[in-house]
Parts: C-alpha cells; structure tokens; sequence
C-alpha cells in the first residue's frame, strides 16, 4: 500500500509538469505580440508564437535594458522527435529516479506546491542541497553520444520539469524572499519548492544601495483607466502580495475596493488579475515578482537608459521577476524627455505597472491611464 501511493503521487507530479507554449493574451508567447523576452526590444523580428506583425510591434517596446534569462523563451517549442525526443525521455527518467527517493510526505508538499501554481503559500520543501542530478544529452539512435552531461541542482531540476522547461542555469533564477532558504549560502538543507523560485529577467547592471529606514517604504495606488479605485495603500513590511481575490495573497487585495467602473474591458482584466504581483524591497533595491498567469508591462525611469530620450514599457512574463526600482540610479537621474510626463508632475521615484494590456508608443494605448487596471508605486526619497 506504502510503494502504491508513493508511486501515485510520482505519476501525479510527472503529468503535472509544465507545459509547452500556448498562446496567450497580449503576446504572453502567442500571437498578440510574443517575441522572447530579450527580443521585446530586438527588431530581426524572430519570435516564437504567431510572429508577423503582432510580434513586430510588441517587440520594439522592452529595449536593451531589460533581457530574458539567457534569450530562452518561456514557452519552449514543444519536444519532438530525434534529440529532443532522446533528451525529453531521459530528462524523464532523472525526475522518476529523484522523486522515487522523496518520502510520500514530501511527495505530497510538493504536489501541493506544483497544483497551486503559486496561487497561494506553500511550505518549502527542504531537501539536501549538495544533491547534483545529472542528465545525459539525448542524441538518436546510431550517433555518437553526448561529450558531457547536463547538471542540475535539485531545485533547479524541479523549476525545469514543472515552471520552465527551457531553463538551464541557477544563474537565470531568483529566490524569493518568503523561502526559508532565502539569502542563505551552501546550507545543508535547501528549500526545492518551485513556486519559491521566479525567473530573472536581467539587468545590464546594477547599483547598490540600501533603502532608508521610514514607517513605510512606498505608497501603491490601484487606477482603472483615469479613475482611482479605493486609498492610497501604505507599505511598511518588506514584501507585499498585490492580488485581486482572496486567498490569493497576503497584503493588498484589489478585488475588496469598491469600484463602480461597468467597462466590459475593466471587468475583463479584472477577473485576471488573479495571483497578481509580488513588491519586494531588497538590498539592491525594489523588485517585482509577476505571480499572475498573464504579462505584466512596467514602467520605471531607473530601467533605462538615462540618455534615453523616452522611457520604455517592459513586459514581464509570468514567473519572472525584475528589478523595477533602483535608489541609486533615481538619484541621478534628471526628468526624462518624455512626451507624457509634460502635463503633470513626475519624479524619478514612481513606477508604473499595468496588468494584462500594455501601452506606449508600441501599443494602441499610448497612455498607461488608457489601462484598464494599473498601480502606481510611489517610493520615498530614503
């Protein structure tokens, strides 16, 4: 009975898996606009998904600021035959071989962790760290044999089998600052819970300073369209969960604000928003986690280029996250030549994140008050 429901729980997790790409909404990898992450500012017009045009105009909207953790797309073409086919069943047989050592209690935390998709907490799942999996390249039959193997730490083989299938080295991961093993260098115990990962969308470079210490380090504001919905929000603890339903998070929930906004639009967005975002500020400064199952766009002066005669809108897609606000470089930057910012006042301390639609000089909405749901995150001077 024991080996029965481990092995149930096994075959559970394997058909669990994540999947290949599918289209989704406003260029989340299909058609609307759905070249790699790194390629939203590439202009050679290669893109996965229903290229074309759509992917053309999306695609001059992220610049050189903001790139996908290593150029992969988040929703690999799916596995075919020959090498593929040889790599997708060996990459099988490493996750039996791993899962069949965890004992059925952490079978089941991670079943927990991998259904939830993120959409609410779950326990980390703390297993030994020093653990390497190793994984032969597949090749067809009567060729040579891979040179080397593929390693994977466990928590990077579990993000791999059951976020991204594209992934291929911790350097294009993050841990999130709700996991116990979050700032922690070579424990015994690591936490492999993959839902307590996010992809890294990567800076160019980084300036680091750390955030003074106030009663609370920024004020968000949820708008629809060009009308604020509820009070300005007070942050105060060092992570924030923007969601729109309960339990979906912990902090603010944007689906308990009155809003009498009857847009079909508005009302479409609004039902996904779901897990929302998570705000964290950390050493180097603030970062956003997307945690819905849709893009994000965010504007931020500290993520371009302070030559730049306009700010960038910068897509994120779901499960990775990026640095949106640096104190540093807010300190020496100037008011941008920006045509949108002409009529009202604007800091460098003040970011702009929309979910779902984007706007901009790429997109039909050149104004992020066109939106149908957005937040303004307004952050003290130190």
């Amino acid at each position: 009975m024991f080996r029965t429901k481990r092995s149930a729980l096994v075959r559970r997790l394997w058909r669990s898996r994540a999947p290949g790409g599918e289209d989704e909404e406003e260029g989340a990898g299909g058609g609307g606009g759905g070249g790699e992450l790194r390629g939203e500012g590439a202009t050679d017009g290669r893109a996965h998904g229903a290229g074309g045009s759509g992917a053309g105009r999306a695609g001059c909207c992220l610049g050189k600021a903001v790139r996908g953790a290593k150029g992969h797309h988040p929703h690999p073409p799916a596995a075919g035959t020959g090498a593929a086919g040889c790599a997708e069943a060996d990459l099988k047989a490493l996750t039996h071989s791993v899962l069949k050592k965890l004992k059925e209690r952490q079978l089941e935390l991670l079943l927990q962790a991998v259904e939830s998709r993120g959409g609410t907490r779950t326990a980390c799942l703390l297993l030994p760290g020093r653990l390497d999996c190793r994984l032969g390249l597949g090749a067809p039959a009567g060729s040579q044999p891979a040179q080397s193997p593929s390693s994977y730490s466990l928590p990077l083989l579990l993000c791999k089998v059951f976020r991204w299938p594209d992934l291929r080295h911790s350097s294009e991961v993050k841990r999130l600052c709700c996991c116990e093993s979050y700032g922690k260098i070579n424990p015994e115990l690591v936490c492999c819970n993959p839902h307590h990962l996010s992809r890294l969308c990567e800076l160019d470079s980084q300036l680091l300073l750390e955030p003074g210490d106030r009663s609370h380090w920024c004020v968000v504001a949820y708008w629809e369209e060009k009308t604020r919905v509820g009070r300005l929000y007070c942050v105060q603890e060092p992570s924030l969960d923007i969601f729109y339903d309960l339990p979906q998070g912990n902090g603010f929930c944007l689906g308990q604000l009155n809003s009498d906004n009857k847009s079909q639009l508005v009302q479409k967005v609004r039902s996904k928003i779901g897990c929302g975002i998570q705000l964290t500020r950390e050493v180097d400064g603030v970062w956003v986690y997307n945690r819905s199952s849709y893009p994000i766009f965010i504007k931020s002066a500290t993520l371009d280029n302070p030559d730049s005669r306009t700010l960038l809108v910068h897509k994120v897609f779901p499960g990775f996250s990026i640095k949106a606000f640096d104190y540093e470089k807010a300190y020496s930057l100037q008011r941008p030549n920006d045509h949108e910012f002409m009529q009202q006042p604007w800091t460098g301390f003040t970011v702009q994140i929309s979910f779902v639609k984007g706007w901009g000089q790429c997109y039909t909405r050149q104004f992020i008050s066109s939106c149908p749901c957005w937040l303004e995150v307004i952050f003290n001077s130190r």
